[in-house]
């Protein structure tokens, strides 16, 4: 595919209806991971902007709401379809500013085209309930509505499935968006805000701001009009947000860091787990939230667990992401490839072993080598701290109990992994681990028609699912007389 800088478009923001340049705002640039390019620049967002955004979103409330779920699901359906038609034009946005291989980009437009699907359909089938009434004459009835204007705050690892996740819900159930995507990949984002507008959504119903976070986040939380707020990052940020939604009490959804335990177990075919662990392990460089990284392998097979894990890990082709051998591409920024440093440091000096990778490849671009970890303590900074990078852990263990314990020995729980064939081992297992999502003999946590989201300190609400759309509507309990 012949893609070059010039590909990448111009960045605005979209504050009702208008796409709005830079001009002569403050701006930041947007860096291909994969050269260290310039590829834009991103305007940001001032005051009367978000003013202006807020303004928008009350307005567009009151014909939004009263717009027939029917009709949404028309727009919304119409808006799959172009993802679909549109992914060899989206990918390459992604490839460009995030570094993934063009496969994975393609896959994610693909899942964020069934996200707004499966939002279309659910929009439906948000239906209320009629209760027994105590006497004669009486109803009693509830009813589902959309809960107001959301504020919505996305990363940068998947910028198309994580805005369908946000904005399909949040239009679905009726409710109007301000978007901020990360400002490290926002001509995704830009690309599918065309397509919804393309597809019938109204001025003002979406929005796109750009800029400074913690300004931006203050400042529409900081508004009455705003009544939703969604947030997918760090669980630092989500404490903050959690702060600052009590003040206007607006519902909030967070999607927080993660450190996933996977549990194999002395019975599984270790070729075959080790081929799923590695594919997705190092998927998107490892920086998924879900992303499998403590692996904790029984005694009997630990050690040709690992020496297979590592030689699998040491074979992948790492590259741009737009070589169709490229099997991993560059972190997504300087800051992952610093982490992964700090992380295999403090590792070495706490007397763990650097299996496969543990460094940076070569001086232009954000490229670090795939990385296996093994012999680490337990307090060893890459046990307790997520690595959002491309390295994996190895821990044995001797019992179920004892794989337990480390498992939920963190305070994150957002997804975990069971491998064996041992139906007890699986029923104990996943009963007693702390984490939202679970996969058994599998490597998927998550779907459009599934509810995602964790617990503890890797946030709280589910997006996906009946549950993803439940999150933006309020619940209505009317009693009639006779």
């Amino acid at each position: 595919m012949d893609i070059s800088v010039a590909t990448y478009p111009e960045i605005k923001l979209l504050l009702d209806g208008e796409w709005i340049a830079a001009g002569e705002r403050k701006s930041q640039p947007v860096i291909n991971p994969s050269t260290g390019e310039v590829l834009a620049q991103v305007p940001h967002a001032s005051a009367s902007d978000l003013d202006r955004a807020l303004a928008a979103a009350d307005r567009a409330f009151a014909s939004w709401r009263a717009t027939s779920a029917y009709d949404r699901r028309r727009i919304l359906g119409r808006v799959a379809d172009l993802l679909r038609e549109r992914a060899t034009e989206i990918a390459p946005l992604t490839v460009l500013e995030q570094g993934k291989p063009l496969a994975e980009a393609m896959a994610d437009v693909a899942t964020a085209a069934d996200m707004f699907e499966w939002f279309a359909e659910e929009g439906r089938r948000a239906y209320g309930r009629l209760i027994p009434p105590r006497e004669a004459g009486r109803r009693m009835l509830v009813t589902l509505e959309p809960v107001g204007p959301v504020a919505a705050f996305a990363p940068w690892n998947v910028p198309a499935i994580t805005m369908s996740r946000k904005v399909g819900a949040s239009l679905a159930a009726g409710c109007p968006v301000i978007y901020k995507p990360s400002e490290e990949t926002p001509a995704t984002a830009m690309a599918v805000a065309r397509i919804l507008i393309e597809a019938g959504v109204p001025e003002g119903v979406l929005q796109i701001v750009l800029g400074d976070p913690d300004m931006i986040s203050r400042h529409l939380m900081g508004s009455p009009i705003i009544r939703k707020v969604t947030f997918t990052g760090s669980t630092p940020v989500g404490r903050q947000l959690a702060r600052l939604s009590a003040e206007n009490l607006q519902r909030l959804t967070m999607e927080l860091g993660g450190h996933a335990p996977v549990l194999v177990f002395d019975d599984v075919d270790i070729e075959t787990t080790v081929r799923g662990a590695v594919a997705t392990k190092f998927r998107n460089t490892g920086q998924i939230c879900t992303a499998p990284t403590r692996f904790l392998v029984q005694d009997a097979i630990a050690e040709r667990f690992t020496e297979a894990f590592a030689e699998a890990a040491r074979n992948l082709k790492v590259g741009d992401g737009f070589d169709p051998a490229t099997q991993m591409g560059p972190c997504a920024n300087p800051r992952r490839v610093e982490a992964m440093e700090r992380l295999v440091a403090d590792a070495e000096a706490r007397g763990g072993r650097v299996v496969t990778g543990g460094k940076r490849i070569g001086n232009a671009g954000c490229y670090f080598e795939p990385t296996v970890l093994a012999d680490l303590p337990d307090d060893a900074l890459a046990m307790t701290t997520e690595p959002f990078g491309p390295m994996a852990i190895v821990r044995r263990f001797s019992t179920l109990d004892e794989a337990i314990g480390v498992a939920n020995s963190l305070r994150y729980g957002l997804a975990g992994y069971i491998h064996s064939t041992s139906a007890a081992r699986i029923a104990r297992a996943s009963e007693a681990l702390n984490v939202g999502c679970i996969a058994v003999n599998n490597w998927q946590v998550s779907a459009p028609e599934t509810p995602f989201g964790g617990v503890g300190d890797s946030g709280y609400g589910s997006e996906g699912g009946l549950e993803g759309l439940q999150a933006y509507l309020a619940i209505k309990f009317i009693h009639e007389g006779a």
